[in-house]
């Protein structure tokens, strides 16, 4: 008996035009257009997706660094100091005291002023 699998080969086009909805041209409404778009589409997001944890971190440290630099203290002096004096706390979190409390941050660089060799 021969099955047709008709159903299920439209459904799964469904699927993939739905998600090129919104793409200008051919690759909104031609089977192979939009099918490369949303392939391409897809390793692209799975790219970024990565790429955004590395965008984030560069950001902190940048902000970790602004302020540590003011403090008369480089960010890798700061960051060795955390590390000496074991206090544990992510660049994510510093990044944030940087911006939104200054008196701890200040307060942290004081502490480590003490166990940086200069």
């Amino acid at each position: 008996m021969r099955v047709r699998s008709v159903v299920y080969t439209r459904q799964r086009k469904k699927k993939v035009f739905r998600m090129a909805k919104g793409s200008y041209s051919n690759k909104s409404n031609r089977w192979r257009m939009v099918h490369q778009h949303v392939e391409k589409m897809l390793e692209r997001s799975y790219i970024d997706r990565k790429k955004r944890k590395r965008d984030f971190k560069k950001l902190w440290i940048t902000r970790i660094n602004a302020l540590a630099r003011e403090l008369n203290l480089p960010y890798n002096k700061f960051i060795d100091g955390l590390h000496k004096k074991g206090i544990i706390i992510n660049r994510k979190m510093l990044a944030d005291m940087a911006v939104n409390d200054k008196a701890a941050f200040t307060n942290l660089a004081e502490l480590v002023k003490g166990s940086v060799a200069k």
